[in-house]
């Protein structure tokens, strides 16, 4: 099973990446904190410590911690 927690490649144009919790929409991360703040509200609280742990988070098609568009 793949991890809960998706970031979605970035938005081509505007940059962003859509984040997925459970295959549902959390919304579009520009920053790791934005990203931290979408897990807090999905009440994970220590978020923060979970970013760079593959059994918690999938950065797709793209390096972890970048959401410019290409």
């Amino acid at each position: 099973m793949g991890a809960p927690i998706v970031v979605h490649r970035p938005a081509p144009g505007t940059g962003g990446r859509a984040v997925t919790i459970n295959g549902g929409l959390a919304g579009l991360a520009h920053s790791d904190r934005d990203l931290i703040g979408f897990l807090r509200r999905a009440g994970i609280y220590d978020a923060e410590h979970l970013l760079d742990d593959p059994a918690w988070i999938e950065w797709r098609e793209c390096r972890a911690h970048c959401y410019e568009a290409k």
